[in-house]
Order: C-alpha cells, then sequence, then structure tokens
C-alpha cells in the first residue's frame, strides 16, 4: 500500500523519446515550489487497483498527511504514523500496531516524504502529454527503468499547480489510478500528529521491532 501513496505523489512517465520538456519543467517545479513550501499537505484521495493478471479490481479511500519528513497515513485497514525516525503501523481490526525503523533499501516516501514533490529533477524524463480543462496531464519516466518497480505514471495538475489525479503502472500488470478528492496547502499540524499515541488505543498490543 505504501507504494501505491508513493505513486500519489511522485512525478514521472512517459514515451521513450521523452526528454525534460520546458513546459512540463515550469508546471511541476510550481507544483513542486508550492507544496514544499506550505506548513503541510493534506490529500483526501480515491484508490482504484487493477490487476490485470488476475483481472480484479479493487477501490477504496483514503487520506494522507505530509510536513517535512513526517506523515500520517489513513486506509481502510491501517494506519500509519512516521515521525522522521520510526513507523508506527496500526491494525485496527487485529488490534495491533508494529514498530519499525525504515532501512536504506526502503524507498523515499518512507525515510523522506517530502522529497518525493522533487525528485522529478534528478532521475525522470517527463513531457507535457497534453493541455485539458481538467488540467495539464504530465507524463514522467525514470532515467534507469530497471531499477524501479513502475512502467508508467501519469500526473493531472490543475491551473492552480494542486494534483487532480496519478495513474501509475507497474511491471507486474498492476495499475493503479488515484483521484485527489480534497488537496490542501494551509493547515497546520502539531507534531504529536504524527505520532502514535497508545492512551487513545488502550486496548492495542505493541510489537516493538526497533
Amino acid at each position: 500500500m505504501r507504494s501505491i501513496i508513493t505513486s500519489i505523489l511522485l512525478i514521472l512517465s512517459c514515451s521513450l523519446n521523452a526528454q525534460k520538456d520546458p513546459v512540463a519543467t515550469n508546471i511541476l517545479n510550481r507544483y513542486s515550489d508550492a507544496a514544499l513550501s506550505a506548513p503541510a499537505i493534506y490529500m483526501k484521495f480515491s484508490l482504484r487497483v487493477h490487476d490485470k493478471v488476475e483481472e480484479t479490481t479493487q477501490e477504496s479511500d483514503g487520506q494522507v498527511v505530509i510536513k517535512d519528513n513526517m506523515y500520517k497515513l489513513e486506509l481502510p485497514d491501517n494506519i500509519i504514523w512516521y515521525d522522521g525516525a520510526a513507523t508506527w503501523t496500526l491494525s485496527p481490526e487485529v488490534k495491533e500496531v508494529t514498530v519499525t525503523v525504515p532501512g536504506p533499501e526502503d524507498n523515499a516516501f518512507l525515510t523522506s516524504p517530502s522529497s518525493l514533490f522533487d525528485l522529478y529533477k534528478e532521475d525522470f524524463k517527463y513531457r507535457l502529454l497534453e493541455e485539458s480543462p481538467e488540467g495539464s496531464v504530465i507524463d514522467l519516466f525514470p532515467e534507469d527503468p530497471s531499477d524501479v518497480d513502475f512502467s508508467i505514471i501519469r500526473l493531472v495538475i490543475d491551473k492552480q499547480y494542486r494534483l487532480i489525479s496519478a495513474e501509475y503502472r507497474r511491471k507486474d500488470g498492476i495499475d493503479l489510478y488515484v483521484d485527489i478528492n480534497e488537496y490542501s496547502l494551509i493547515e497546520t499540524y502539531p507534531t504529536s500528529f504524527f505520532t502514535f499515541d497508545p492512551y487513545r488505543y488502550p486496548d492495542v498490543d505493541i510489537i516493538d521491532m526497533r
């Protein structure tokens, strides 16, 4: 599921002949600057996961708040807090929270979530595919396709440089479609918001794997 959230934020995909389109660069820079200068980034989203191998589709809703290198992610089956050092993953149904420390092999979202708003500057090619009434459609793809688990991601960014949707195609035949229902850069959150509070969940078993 964490790779799904990464797909919401990453800015990638496109044809093999694409370079760094200057028009797309301007849009991405303004999108990135707006997000990184905000006190926090809040997104409420709808997710559709289509498995082309199994021919199944799953739909769910969630929300995420990112502040500097902290985040809180709420999904139907899990709530995840990351305070910049450790991750708490709560499974309410089984009343367990697992505490872990991301390792060097984990993707950028797990160790530095805010960096996802400017990763495109170093490791990806991209182009403006089209301008639609909904917003700018930008395709990006990685400089080294062999080093990542996806083949395509397509973003739609509106005229206010807010993310509207993301399409993320993985190499294993799973396509992820994310629609952003709410996007806010004006809310503030205390540091405690990004830390699991055991007093709020007194019946939960804590499994500390640090």
